[in-house]
């Protein structure tokens, strides 16, 4: 049995894999520039239409944001009739379109599915919304913490007493809306194959947070998942799997839910089995959690690293971003990596044969110059 396929050469490597497929991106925030990153890490052409000027939210200048590498810029302004009509050219041009207003904007502005679907039959049409395209909130504003709140997700999180914490917008912007936009758009374009035709796409982040907590509602619906905050395997209540604070004040993470992982913790932390509350009672675990507690606190962060590197216990550094650049399972891996001085992620996932763009900065270009790049089909 072979360990599978090794890293290429790059003479082995063939185009990427949406290479010669050419998006349209309207511009926007969260999760819709979050997408067009991935898109063009996997070989897309994109090219984002941008507002005249920069908004209020444009945190980062294009050419400096990472998350708008590979991408052409082009500034147009939509409500001048001549500069639409260059815009609606482009997209007559292209494969897919993606766009993250509230429903109704696109059709005001004129670049609605209507309008750009019956001139570019073909076009598939990515809707990147909170809300989705109907119901009772549709025209009603929201950010990751509304969707992540709605769909019970934030209710699971924290700790038992306590209000639910403010999470990183990871798992309702990028986790259920990119990643679920990005999962729609390729799909579709594997259905073009078969007909010919393109579809509109509603990618709405109640419903991607929603997908990915079906695994936890499998579990209530079987009686092993409370709704009670912190009384559950996964969300910190299990002393096998929680952080804990060490004499320096920084932290470790442990995940030792099988038990031969969670013999390999013992071993670390030097104490028996036996010693110690049983783990596979439930009412047991606040003794157990208070014991590991003392535990950890009798070294630093890094000397437990030190113990438990190259074991199966489950045990790692909680690293800060700064941190986690020079970490050696990250470095190794290229995983971050510095381009003209800034920190950025590199491609993921990564294909055995297929390659990957470089990552260049976005560049801002004409209308013009980009329709001459992209040939009006046959």
């Amino acid at each position: 049995m072979t360990d599978g396929p090794t890293a290429p050469t790059s003479e082995a490597m063939s185009q990427p894999p949406l290479s010669g497929i050419r998006i349209v991106e309207l511009a926007g925030i969260g999760p819709l520039p979050f997408a067009g990153m991935m898109l063009g890490d996997l070989g897309a052409d994109v090219v984002l239409v941008a507002r005249p000027t920069r908004g209020e939210l444009d945190l980062v200048p294009p050419e400096r944001d990472p998350v708008l590498r590979n991408r052409r810029i082009v500034r147009a302004d939509l409500a001048d009739p001549d500069q639409l009509a260059g815009v609606l050219e482009l997209i007559d041009r292209a494969d897919v379109l993606v766009e993250g207003y509230r429903p109704g904007v696109a059709e005001r502005l004129g670049v609605g599915p209507a309008v750009v679907c019956a001139r570019n039959p073909r076009l598939i049409y990515g809707r990147m919304t909170g809300w989705g395209q109907d119901g009772p909130a549709v025209q009603t504003a929201g950010h990751d913490l509304n969707y992540i709140s709605v769909t019970g997700a934030l209710h699971a999180m924290g700790r038992r007493g306590e209000r639910p914490p403010v999470p990183l917008n990871l798992l309702g912007d990028y986790g259920g809306g990119a990643m679920f936009l990005v999962t729609g758009v390729v799909a579709a374009l594997v259905e073009r194959t078969r007909s010919g035709r393109g579809q509109v796409i509603d990618a709405a982040m109640v419903d991607g947070v929603a997908a990915l907590l079906q695994p936890l509602l499998s579990w209530r619906a079987a009686g092993i998942w409370s709704d009670e905050r912190e009384h559950n395997l996964l969300d910190g209540a299990a002393p096998f799997y929680d952080t804990y604070a060490c004499a320096d004040g920084r932290y470790v993470a442990v995940s030792a839910i099988e038990k031969r992982f969670y013999t390999e913790l013992l071993a670390g932390i030097e104490v028996r089995d036996d010693e110690l509350p049983d783990r596979d009672d439930p009412a047991q675990w606040p003794e157990l959690k208070v014991l590991l507690s003392r535990h950890f606190a009798r070294k630093s962060r890094d000397e437990w690293v030190a113990i438990f590197a190259d074991t199966d216990a489950c045990v790692t550094p909680v690293l800060s971003f700064a941190e986690a650049e020079t970490d050696p399972r990250m470095a190794d891996r290229g995983t971050l990596r510095r381009r003209d001085g800034r920190l950025e992620v590199a491609p993921a996932p990564r294909f055995s044969r297929s390659g990957q763009p470089a990552g260049d900065a976005a560049v801002g270009l004409g209308l013009d110059e980009v329709l001459r790049s992209w040939p009006a089909p046959e």
